[in-house]
């Protein structure tokens, strides 16, 4: 029985191998010169024109916010999409329901200003 384990062992152990291998590669290979470019932040280009830990504006959270929810929302479409012809009528009213209060707030995070880019 315990022989059974030996193939995973040594696969731990060429994984573990690895790892401690190329992390002291790259510490031989690697370049040290350091100056003051090298230590700002990276920002896509960009010089940065403020801090990092500056406030950010709450419009920012809730952009954020309704991305994430509108996204989960294609999240549970996808599983539906697939077994639709299984669920049948009462699926699909399940899903013109959950559509439906996604929409409501859709609608109501449109009136209350979340959408406004100024």
């Amino acid at each position: 029985m315990p022989e059974a384990y030996i193939p995973i062992f040594l696969f731990i152990l060429v994984a573990i191998g690895f790892a401690i291998f190329t992390l002291m590669v790259s510490r031989l290979v690697h370049a040290s010169r350091i100056n003051k470019v090298k230590l700002e932040p990276y920002e896509c280009g960009i010089e940065p024109l403020t801090d990092a830990r500056d406030r950010y504006s709450v419009r920012y959270y809730l952009v954020a916010m309704l991305f994430v929810i509108f996204d989960v929302e294609t999240v549970f479409m996808f599983p539906w999409a697939v077994i639709m012809d299984e669920l049948a009528l009462f699926g699909l009213i399940e899903m013109l329901v959950f559509l439906f209060i996604l929409v409501i707030g859709y609608v109501y995070a449109w009136r209350k200003g979340a959408l406004d880019w100024a």
